[in-house]
């Protein structure tokens, strides 16, 4: 096992920057997602990482060594990668048993390490077949254990669970999770689904345009985005935001409604007037028991029956919120609905910026 050190890490083809210098401490053991939509920068971080693709400035260490000039078979490192890049013609034991071949290892011990690789992963009884024999999530365990037997310092996972229908992912996700608080190594994980995110990670890393926009643990990315991008991507159904102004010391919003700043949790009663903010808000924050104080009044739009809940989508003043609701609130499309908020969970941003106010 080892740290992971990212120092001002840059990417570039030509004029065009793909990571904008990169700073990130990664700790020996920690399991670290990088998260973000697509072009973000985090799927060629992670091959910069791995040293499938040239860093144009920076460095990288992992341990106690700097890697930017090593070869990625120096590196001591695996990769899962999304396809699962498995040679067709070979059984499952002797695809996982390939690298070690390579390398030399015996084969009682590289026998040893496949047969305790493939228990880990429930896999045991596959192991005489062919990748064209096996499913998809089987494939992709096949793709974990060829990682696992190499015994390497890191972990890198590029999006490993994209080709897989929605219950293989939540399947597979859970082996991922398993897998690292059996063995432990630090591992790198891609992927631009924020549900995986959420679920695996230690640390999350959200990037944007090449650069890094926060990170944090999951409660402190969902619960304290510190911009309007972070707490859009994070959480489905996304956080809600609606314009307002700051006007004798209440929020005024666009439908006249005004919450007075005086009953937000601390650190937001002092904004000063004639600013412009954008309020957030998360769906599940939303409260049908209204306190008068803290209320919008929502026209509802579209009711969203899940079973366990209810999604009520409602305008305010042109801007179209949702709100999670009890599976038996059922309003009527085209009603006034009049909405309390949580106020130790509505967020202020700048409305120039997009960043938090502290």
């Amino acid at each position: 096992m080892a740290s992971v050190s990212l120092r001002k890490l840059e990417k570039s083809y030509g004029a065009l920057r793909i990571v904008k210098g990169i700073d990130l401490e990664i700790q020996d053991g920690e399991f670290v997602v990088f998260v973000g939509p697509s072009g973000c920068g985090k799927s060629t971080t992670l091959r910069m990482i791995a040293g499938l693709e040239t860093i144009s400035d920076g460095e990288i260490r992992i341990g106690e060594r700097a890697v930017n000039k090593l070869a990625p078979r120096e590196r001591d490192i695996a990769m899962v990668f999304q396809d699962y890049a498995l040679y067709p013609h070979k059984t499952v034991r002797e695809n996982m048993g390939f690298s070690l071949k390579v390398r030399g290892v015996s084969m009682k011990d590289a026998e040893s390490r496949i047969t305790e690789a493939a228990e880990m992963l429930g896999i045991g009884h596959l192991l005489d077949r062919r990748p064209g024999q096996l499913s998809g999530g089987q494939r992709q365990r096949v793709a974990m254990g060829r990682a696992i037997v190499r015994r390497p310092q890191v972990f890198l996972f590029d999006e490993p669970l994209s080709n897989l229908d929605a219950k293989l992912r939540g399947q597979v996700r859970t082996e991922i999770k398993r897998l690292h608080q059996q063995i432990g190594t630090t591992i790198i994980y891609v992927t631009h689904d924020q549900v995986e995110a959420m679920t695996l990670a230690d640390r999350i890393v959200i990037l944007r345009g090449g650069d890094i926009e926060q990170v944090g643990t999951p409660d402190e990315v969902y619960n304290h985005p510190q911009s309007v991008f972070v707490g859009g991507f994070v959480g489905s159904p996304a956080m809600n935001f609606a314009k307002a102004k700051v006007q004798d010391g209440a929020l005024a919003f666009a439908n006249g409604d005004r919450i007075p700043l005086s009953a937000l949790a601390a650190g937001k009663q002092r904004v000063e007037d004639g600013r412009e903010v954008i309020v957030g808000i998360r769906p599940e924050h939303f409260v049908t028991l209204a306190d008068p104080v803290m209320t919008l009044t929502a026209k509802v739009q579209v009711v969203e029956p899940l079973g366990s809940d209810t999604l009520v989508h409602f305008s305010i003043g042109g801007e179209t919120l949702t709100a999670r609701m009890p599976p038996e609130m059922r309003p009527e499309v085209g009603a006034d609905l009049h909405l309390g908020l949580d106020p130790t969970k509505v967020h202020l941003f700048d409305a120039a910026t997009e960043r938090v106010i502290a």
